[in-house]
């Protein structure tokens, strides 16, 4: 082939994969096809042509839904990769190394919320207001996923086994404790409080779905502790609504009462658990020099915390 023939059939063939991906991702052609604003025989037409260059079948179509064959979940795979890479050159050719313009896409674990997150877009933003940012809370496992896939640039979320491809670095360590409203009979203990009391103690607490429950659960566990657990809540913000008016007392980072003048932590015998957290970006991945930028300020605000 000549270097003219490479040249003209190159952008043939970025259209090829894409067009493979949604047909994969969809699992039936009229629907890929609507997706990528073309008819469903112009689809049909183009994976066959890929078909025919690379002699295989792509793409299983006899039932139902088209689900891609052995020889297609290997090549899907190379090619997402691909894509996710050159989308990823991208940017770094758009990339404006000084932070005039573009954009950065962030993930945190739900807590950090509470506490963490505000100070980091605050000072981000005073120093770089031409950056347009996305702040997503999720879980860590998404979070991971999401980095390795490229939809995100930067997370933060704990120490512990991470998914391969992550790199991750640590900024502080985060202290579980007992956090209680200004009326909270038990803001009033000397020293620490034997964690029996807490049995008789009308808690609040994040509900199931947030790590920080497990790990909760667990100390209570270990403890030989049935809390009396009054309320349940998916939303930091409410349980602090509801503890900050005094009724509840509740287990959350001891950061939050920094933030919370009103708020007031409580110490425990034995402590609560501590958690490493952790910057994550995607190993070996072009880091824009806005995410260079964000990781420099979240180490400054980190260092507030240690």
């Amino acid at each position: 082939m000549t270097m003219i023939d490479t040249a003209y059939s190159r952008p043939m063939e970025l259209r090829h994969i894409r067009y493979l991906l949604a047909v994969a991702d969809h699992g039936n052609f009229t629907r890929a096809a609507e997706s990528l604003h073309i008819s469903q025989p112009t689809l049909s037409q183009q994976i066959k042509q890929l078909e025919r260059g690379l002699g295989v079948v792509l793409l299983d179509r006899s039932g139902r839904t088209v689900r891609l064959t052995d020889a297609g979940e290997v090549y899907a795979g190379h090619a997402r990769m691909a894509l996710r890479d050159l989308d990823a050159g991208e940017r770094a050719v758009h990339d404006v190394q000084d932070l005039s313009r573009g954009q950065l896409r962030i993930a945190t674990t739900p807590t950090f919320t509470a506490y963490l997150v505000g100070p980091l877009v605050h000072r981000f933003r005073s120093e770089h207001p031409g950056i347009a940012l996305t702040v997503r809370e999720t879980t860590q496992d998404l979070i991971e996923a999401d980095l390795i896939a490229d939809r995100l640039d930067l997370g933060i979320a704990f120490s512990g086994p991470h998914a391969a491809g992550i790199e991750h670095t640590a900024l502080f360590v985060e202290t579980l404790g007992l956090v209680v409203g200004p009326s909270h009979p038990l803001g009033e203990t000397a020293g620490a409080l034997p964690v029996g009391r807490l049995a008789r103690a009308s808690l609040g607490l994040l509900s199931s779905d947030f790590a920080t429950r497990g790990h909760i659960d667990a100390y209570f566990a270990e403890c030989g502790v049935e809390p009396d657990i009054a309320v349940e809540a998916n939303s930091i913000s409410a349980l602090l609504e509801f503890t900050r008016r005094g009724s509840l007392a509740t287990v959350l980072p001891d950061a939050i009462t920094r933030v919370y003048d009103e708020l007031r932590p409580v110490p425990l015998s034995p402590a609560l658990p501590s958690r490493t957290v952790e910057l994550l970006r995607r190993h070996t991945a072009y880091h824009s020099a806005a995410a260079r930028a964000f990781a420099q300020v979240v180490h400054e605000v980190a260092g507030e915390y240690r």
